[in-house]
């Protein structure tokens, strides 16, 4: 499934970039991306990493919804700004939203319940790596879910996420998801600090 691997690799760097410029477009780019990355991972007998794809495909939708609709209400106030330190041209804001206490210890919650659930799941289906697998799953699932609402935090929970993805792809034996999920975890450091420095609250 090496071309397969690859078609993953190249979409998978146009949603990464997309998702650092916070660009509509990532929405659309990553329901090609999930299910490719589906094929992928079933091939490999994932099938908690497999479901998590299925997740990003179907929350993608609603992601798109979200980005939308707060771009819009920054249009209606403040969608650009001057930056002075790059030759005085309007550079696009970043929308954020605020990640509260209460968000943070429901998705803790949520994460913990759910991986230990889907952890028994995937080990009935035989997933050779059932705990990482389960534990990437949820991390990504909570993630993915504070990336629609625009946490700038998401970017830490991706960072972890991406580090471990990118030992089960090698001790899978997946090249070039290996590689793909390195420069995931990089552009994830990259991305908290371009949306930190370049963010504004839309509430």
């Amino acid at each position: 499934m090496d071309w397969m691997e690859i078609f993953t690799f190249v979409t998978g760097l146009i949603y990464i970039y997309l998702e650092v410029r916070q660009k509509n477009l990532m929405w659309i780019v990553g329901l090609i991306t999930s299910a490719a990355s589906m094929y992928v991972f079933f091939g490999e007998g994932l099938y908690a990493s497999t479901a998590l794809n299925l997740y990003y495909f179907v929350i993608s939708f609603w992601g798109l919804y979200q980005w939308r609709r707060d771009s819009g209400r920054m249009k209606g106030s403040d969608a650009l700004r001057t930056d002075t330190g790059n030759g005085g041209k309007a550079e696009e804001v970043i929308h954020l939203g605020r990640l509260t206490l209460r968000t943070v210890l429901v998705s803790l919650a949520v994460y913990v319940v759910l991986t230990v659930g889907l952890i028994h799941l995937v080990q009935y289906l035989g997933d050779p790596m059932s705990m990482l697998d389960a534990g990437i799953a949820m991390l990504g699932a909570v993630a993915t879910w504070w990336l629609g609402r625009s946490y700038k935090e998401q970017w830490i929970l991706w960072v972890a996420a991406n580090m471990l993805t990118s030992v089960m792809c090698l001790r899978s034996g997946m090249y070039y998801l290996f590689v793909l999920y390195l420069v995931y975890t990089v552009v994830a450091a990259y991305g908290y600090f371009h949306w930190k420095r370049n963010g504004k609250y839309i509430d």
